[in-house]
């Protein structure tokens, strides 16, 4: 999983509210075994617009969207963050969002910002104009070139993993050696052990 440390650019300026997973993904492009072009589906029925806001050349690659209340209801589909990172977004800033949505996001390492909706309003007007928005995980604060400066909470066993690229594979890595000593320990408390799963 690749680390988040601060994310710097344009953001889409979606702002709809109660988008569910089907929308961000639907349905008939789950049948792929790989993760590799899910953003090719993402969205689909609003991208049938010519004039949507994700084709927009503008948006093209834009790290950051900006999404409406309860981003990410729905189904579980993992799929869901796994469309929007092929999109090429790292982060999604809104007021609320989908509990199996967030930790599906949190563990395929797309950041969650939820702040105020006053908040999430000036960063669309920002957004719209075209200008830049940082998200900074190590301080927790969303900024813009206006000096709009708006902070955030974040789990911080969820913003230790983000900031380090830690998905769970990672994290049970981190604890290769204690689990060395753990089974070394075992072999010598209880020897029969081994030799039952030997047979």
């Amino acid at each position: 999983m690749q680390a988040i440390s601060t994310i710097t650019g344009r953001a889409v300026p979606f702002g709809a509210a109660n988008v569910d997973t089907d929308i961000i993904i639907p349905a008939r492009f789950l049948k792929a075994v790989t993760r590799d072009g899910l953003g090719n589906g993402a969205f689909a029925a609003l991208r049938e617009d010519p004039d949507n806001l994700f084709d927009r050349p503008e948006n093209r690659g834009a790290p950051i969207l900006i999404a409406g209340d309860n981003f990410g209801c729905g189904s579980s589909r993992e799929h869901a963050p796994w469309a929007l990172m092929d999109l090429g977004f790292r982060a999604v800033i809104g007021p609320s969002f989908a509990d199996i949505f967030s930790g599906n996001s949190f563990k395929n390492g797309l950041l969650l910002v939820a702040l105020p909706q006053a908040a999430v309003d000036r960063l669309m007007a920002v957004a719209a104009e075209g200008q830049p928005i940082t998200i900074d995980l190590e301080n927790q604060v969303v900024t813009t070139p206006y000096q709009d400066r708006f902070e955030f909470p974040i789990d911080p066993f969820r913003k230790h993993c983000l900031l380090n690229g830690l998905d769970e594979i990672g994290i049970t890595e981190g604890a290769a050696d204690a689990i060395i000593s753990h089974e070394a320990r075992i072999d010598g408390n209880r020897p029969w052990i081994r030799g039952a799963a030997a047979r």
